[in-house]
C-alpha cells in the first residue's frame, strides 16, 4: 500500500462500527472576472489521497473501502485545463478501491450513506458542506420506509485527522527538510542582494528582496511561498504581519524576512533579520545578540517529555532579564526578572508565542492541550487585561511533531525606551523536529550567528 493508502486505512480503524467520512478537496476560488486563483488541494484530502485535481470528493468507511469522487475525463476540456486522471484510472493509480465522475456525487453519496450509524466530515471548514450532508441524508431517510436505516450521529473528522497529522512520519519529515533548505537558500539569496546591490550604490526596495525569494523558491521545484512572505525593512520590521511592498531598504537599518515555501503540499517558515548593508550596528548586535540567546534557550527547552509551552517560558526568561539589562525595562519601575514575567510587562516588546506546529499549513493542526489531561482545568487573571483565562495542561511533546521556534523582539519608540534601540524589530525563526532525544532544526541552512550572516553577505 503506499502512503496515502496507509493513512486511509489507519483512519478508517477510527471512525467506529458503521462510521462513514466525507472529505470534500478545497473549491477553486475567482480571482478576478476571468481567473481563478491558483489552486491547491485541501490539506486534509491531499493527506489521504495525494490527489491535486479539483473538483473531487473522497469518501472512506470504517470496514477499509474508499471512494473518489473527481472529474470524468473530457479531452475536450483537457486542451483549455488539463490533464484528467478520471475516475477509470483512479483506483490503480491511486490505491482506491472505486471512482466515480463527481457528477454522480449526488446519487451515489446517499446509497453510501445508507445503513450507516455515523458520517464524519470536517466541521467549519467548507462553506455549504453541512448543508449538502443534509440533503444526503434527506434522501436516506426518504427511503426507510424500505428498511434503509440513516445515520443518527455526525462527528467532526478534523478531531481524528487533526491527530494524525501532527505526527509527520519519514516521508513527510523528508519533504519538509527539503522544504526548509530550499527556504535556507533562498533566505542567503535574499541576504546577498541586499548588501551588493547597496555596495554597488543601486536603490533597493523591499520587492527587490521579495522577488529573490520568489524566484529561488520556484527554480528549486517548490510550488508555492507557504504563505504571503513578510520582507520588512527598518521601522516596518516592528509590524508582525507586514507584506513585503515598495519602501526601502536603506544602508544601516536592518530587515527581517519571514519567508518559506511550499514543497509538495507541506511548509516551511524561517525568518531571519539582517542588516541591510552586511554590517550590525552595536545596538543592532545587542538586541540581536538577546534574541538568539532567547532562541537557544527554547531548543534547549525543546524535547520529548517536555510541554509545548516550555520553549516560550525558556525564551521570555531570557528576554525578560535581557530587557532589563539593556534598559528596555527600568527596574526601578518593574522590578526584578519575577516581575517582569509575572506582570508580563516584556509584552511591550515581545507579544506572541514564541512557535506552533508546522506540517501542511503553517499553522498546523493539533491540539496543543495534552489529550490525557484536557480535564485539568485552572483560571487566571491576564495582568493587562484583567481577562479571566482558562488554562488546561499543554501538550508533552512527542517525537515526529514540527513546531516553529521564533522569538523576537519589536522596539517602537516610546518614552523611557533608549533611542539607540528605536524601530529595531528583529525576529529569529527556525523548524524543529522533535526527535528521540531533543529537536532537530531542519532550517539552519542559513545561519543565526551575526558573525555568519556578515560573512555571507559579504
Amino acid at each position: 500500500m503506499n502512503i496515502y493508502a496507509q493513512r486511509r486505512a489507519q483512519l478508517a480503524r477510527s471512525l467506529g462500527p458503521g462510521g462513514i467520512a466525507i472529505i470534500p478537496t478545497a473549491p477553486e476560488q475567482q480571482r478576478n472576472r476571468d481567473s481563478d486563483f491558483l489552486f491547491r488541494a485541501d490539506s486534509y484530502f491531499y493527506y489521504l489521497s495525494g490527489f491535486t485535481e479539483p473538483n473531487a470528493w473522497l469518501v472512506v468507511t470504517a470496514e477499509g473501502p474508499s471512494t473518489l469522487f473527481c472529474a470524468p475525463k473530457d479531452l475536450e476540456r483537457e486542451i483549455w485545463d488539463g490533464f484528467r486522471l478520471g475516475p477509470d484510472a483512479a483506483p490503480a493509480t491511486l490505491a482506491l478501491d472505486a471512482a466515480f465522475s463527481v457528477a454522480d456525487l449526488d446519487t451515489q453519496l446517499p446509497r453510501l450513506l445508507e445503513n450507516r450509524s455515523t458520517v464524519w466530515f470536517p466541521f467549519a471548514t467548507h462553506k455549504g458542506l453541512e448543508t449538502r450532508v443534509d440533503g444526503w441524508l434527506n434522501k436516506v431517510r426518504s427511503r426507510v420506509r424500505y428498511g434503509a436505516l440513516c445515520p443518527d450521529s455526525q462527528r467532526d473528522l478534523c478531531s481524528l485527522l487533526d491527530e494524525m497529522r501532527l505526527f509527520k512520519d519519514a516521508t513527510e519529515q523528508a519533504t519538509m527538510r527539503r522544504a526548509a533548505q530550499i527556504s535556507a537558500e533562498a533566505h542567503i539569496r535574499a541576504m546577498q542582494l541586499s548588501a551588493r546591490m547597496l555596495r554597488n550604490g543601486e536603490e533597493v526596495r523591499e520587492y527587490h528582496l521579495d522577488a529573490e525569494l520568489l524566484h529561488a523558491f520556484r527554480r528549486q521545484g517548490s510550488q508555492y511561498p507557504a504563505y504571503g512572505s513578510i520582507v520588512a525593512a527598518g521601522a516596518n520590521a516592528c509590524v508582525l504581519h507586514y507584506r513585503a511592498d515598495a519602501a526601502p531598504v536603506r544602508s544601516g537599518e536592518l530587515v527581517l524576512i519571514d519567508a518559506g515555501c511550499e514543497l509538495d503540499g507541506y511548509a516551511s517558515d524561517i525568518t531571519r533579520t539582517f542588516p541591510a548593508n552586511g554590517k550590525f550596528s552595536g545596538p543592532q548586535r545587542t538586541l540581536y545578540a538577546l534574541v538568539l540567546a532567547s532562541q537557544e534557550a527554547a531548543v534547549a527547552a525543546t524535547r520529548p517529555g517536555a510541554r509545548f509551552t516550555d520553549p516560550h517560558d525558556a525564551t521570555v526568561k531570557v528576554l525578560a532579564q535581557g530587557m532589563l539589562d539593556v534598559g528596555l525595562l527600568d527596574k526601578n519601575k518593574v522590578g526584578g526578572v519575577d516581575d517582569v514575567i509575572a506582570n508580563r510587562d516584556y509584552f511591550a516588546f515581545y507579544m506572541h508565542r514564541t512557535g506552533h506546529w508546522l506540517g501542511m499549513d503553517v499553522h498546523d493542526c493539533g491540539s496543543y492541550v495534552e489529550p490525557s489531561e484536557v480535564g485539568s482545568v485552572s483560571q487566571r487573571s491576564d495582568p493587562l487585561s484583567g481577562e479571566t483565562i482558562t488554562n488546561r495542561p499543554s501538550r508533552i511533546l512527542q517525537p515526529g511533531m514540527v513546531l516553529t521556534i521564533e522569538p523576537g523582539l519589536y522596539v517602537r519608540p516610546a518614552p523611557g525606551v533608549p533611542e539607540a534601540f528605536h524601530n529595531i524589530g528583529i525576529r529569529i525563526e527556525d523548524d524543529a523536529i522533535v526527535t528521540a532525544s531533543g529537536c532537530e532544526l531542519i532550517s539552519r541552512g542559513v545561519p543565526v550567528d551575526p558573525d555568519e550572516i556578515e560573512a555571507l553577505m559579504r
